[in-house]
């Protein structure tokens, strides 16, 4: 059959996470019983290009399905759009030949982390913005990001119901940012671990309080100990950004930049 791809976006503090669950409060649940109404199928199978957690958001989700539907591009979005609750909404589609699979054939997964340093909490941006009460000083935390860079045993990052096979991940950029009263972590690689990125989190925010100095990043990676490392921070601010796909499948061309400041209203500096 033809084989779909769509561009998805959602605010994930409505859903326990992407991943199909029974009591069905989740974004592929919601997803695939839009997608059944719109096509008139009883059952609708989608893949996902990476899996998130309760209370993660996502800019650009990519998932793929295959129906002998005939529809325009505009008309999957706009048809999907109005039967899809309002915290999630279809970006594009595009029609991709069957061997573009969303998991499979992604070379690279982007995540961005919003956290606002601020002694009081915003009651406004609860859940969509992680919060440190503690000031956070920017230097320590670049200079522990870099020590992350590259392809290393990641299994102090791991969570323990992780069923990866390995831990061994590339990472290909961690840069740390600072607009005011907030700091943005961008995370680049070619697979991540489970809550990988928010036990990153957890040990960078410990560095930028001054509870760890910043060469500890080195010894979490030589220990390969999970027990050793700080506690997994909060999924609130922790948004899945965009997946880079071979250019020969011609999905829209999303910069990672664009899509911060589209969605999140924040500048990045060019990657």
């Amino acid at each position: 059959m033809p084989r779909v791809a769509l561009g998805i976006a959602y605010d994930g503090s409505h859903w326990l996470g992407w991943q199909t669950q029974p009591g069905g409060r989740t974004v592929q649940d919601t997803l695939e019983a839009a997608l059944a109404q719109f096509l008139a199928q009883p059952r609708v199978n989608t893949i996902c290009a990476g899996r998130t957690d309760t209370g993660v958001h996502a800019l650009e989700q990519v998932v793929h399905l295959d129906s002998c539907a005939q529809r325009r591009p505009e008309s999957w979005v706009r048809g999907l759009n109005a039967l899809l609750p309002a915290s999630i909404a279809v970006q594009w589609a595009q029609p991709v030949p069957d061997d573009f699979h969303a998991r499979f054939s992604a070379r690279a997964r982007s995540y961005v982390y919003v956290v606002r340093n601020n002694r009081v909490r915003s009651p406004l941006q609860h859940g969509r913005v992680g919060w440190v009460y503690h000031p956070l000083e920017l230097e320590p935390m670049k200079d522990a990001a870099r020590r992350l860079l590259g392809e290393h045993d990641f299994s102090s990052f791991r969570s323990s119901q992780c069923q990866a096979a390995s831990p061994v991940r590339t990472l290909h950029a961690l840069d740390v940012e600072q607009h005011g009263d907030y700091f943005l972590f961008t995370f680049r690689a070619n697979a991540f671990l489970h809550h990988m990125v928010r036990n990153l989190m957890g040990a960078l925010l410990y560095v930028g309080q001054d509870r760890q100095p910043a060469y500890w990043m080195d010894e979490l990676l030589s220990q390969r100990d999970r027990r050793r490392a700080a506690p997994t921070f909060a999924p609130d601010g922790l948004y899945f950004v965009h997946a880079d796909y071979p250019s020969a499948f011609l999905l829209p061309e999303s910069r990672l930049e664009d899509l911060v400041q589209s969605h999140l209203g924040l500048q990045v500096s060019a990657r």
